[in-house]
């Protein structure tokens, strides 16, 4: 499953950050490393540089990781780069994308992973050739009207953010380009229904939100082969989930650090592949009706997201 997460959207803080709190799973390659002495020695370019060199030289990979930048609009000619692929903006201080973005009509590659976007522009979704957009580790609370018109997007990451199911505009699952899309560490309590539509999803990470229910829907998507909804507020798993192979040697299914009912959480006790037969079960299916039915009061919220980094003034967030 590497192809999902290519060199270009990862960094040396990225994979410390996730081999440190075991976030996702993800492989990292010798090409990882090797690109580490690459970005160290752009370091010493300015940005000015950066951008005269890639013109000059007709490169299509602009690396600007790590350099301190606020303004997009400060990297004089950026967007007269109309033919590079790949920019990473990643660990810099933005707060915003400007609409100018959309003049990078070859960009494949977006990674904007730990700033402090707190917006972006409807013109996002006019680079009709992205392919991997990496937000995580920002601070949204929605998304841009039309977000869903990328047309070529695989990978989407919007992991540490702020946004929950209201903050999807209404075309967000219009994105059936998808085979990533990573969620976790949001505020979402309801899956909406529409996440069926993404057919070719094959990682889905949902880990740590306010999950209190699935909805049937995701067992529709029928290429998955991850699913991580550990540290969430669930405590039933629709039938339909029984329609995924999650069980096999090369597929992944997290769900610990959820309060789960009492014949859910003895068969976790035995294995994942015992959750997955008894989902599948008529009894479970009667059971799980019964409870549907009684409209149960979700479980309380265990984790206080108001000190998430992402919610802290951006004052405190800086010192």
């Amino acid at each position: 499953m590497s192809f999902l997460r290519p060199r270009t959207l990862f960094s040396v803080y990225e994979i410390l950050y996730h081999a440190l709190t075991g976030k996702d799973t993800f492989r990292v390659f010798p090409a990882v490393i090797r690109s580490f002495a690459l970005t160290s020695t752009k370091m010493s370019k300015s940005l000015k540089k950066i951008v005269e060199e890639t013109r000059d030289k007709n490169l299509t990979e602009v690396d600007m990781c790590d350099r301190g930048i606020s303004n997009m609009l400060d990297i004089s000619g950026l967007f007269t780069l109309s033919n590079i692929t790949q920019l990473v903006l990643s660990h810099n201080k933005l707060t915003t994308v400007p609409p100018n973005i959309a003049d990078l009509k070859n960009v494949e590659v977006l990674n904007m992973f730990n700033n402090q976007i707190e917006e972006l522009p409807t013109q996002i979704s006019s680079l009709q050739k992205l392919k991997h957009l990496n937000l995580g580790m920002n601070r949204l609370s929605t998304l841009p009207r039309g977000f869903g018109s990328l047309p070529a997007l695989e990978v989407l990451d919007l992991t540490y953010n702020n946004l929950n199911e209201s903050s999807l505009p209404g075309n967000f699952f219009y994105l059936t380009t998808l085979r990533a899309l990573y969620l976790s560490d949001n505020d979402f309590e309801i899956l909406p229904p529409d996440i069926g539509k993404l057919a070719k999803l094959q990682i889905l990470s949902l880990r740590d939100n306010d999950l209190i229910s699935l909805p049937k829907e995701i067992g529709d998507l029928s290429q998955l082969k991850e699913l991580h909804i550990q540290g969430n507020r669930l405590t039933v798993l629709p039938p339909e989930l029984g329609n995924l192979d999650l069980t096999g040697p090369k597929q992944v299914f997290k769900a610990e650090s959820n309060p789960w009912v009492t014949p859910i959480a003895d068969q976790f006790q035995l294995g994942v592949s015992h959750v997955f037969e008894y989902v599948r079960s008529e009894t479970y299916k009667y059971l799980y009706g019964r409870h549907m039915q009684a409209n149960p009061e979700a479980p309380k919220k265990n984790n206080d997201k108001s000190k998430k980094i992402s919610r802290k003034p951006l004052a405190a967030k800086n010192k």
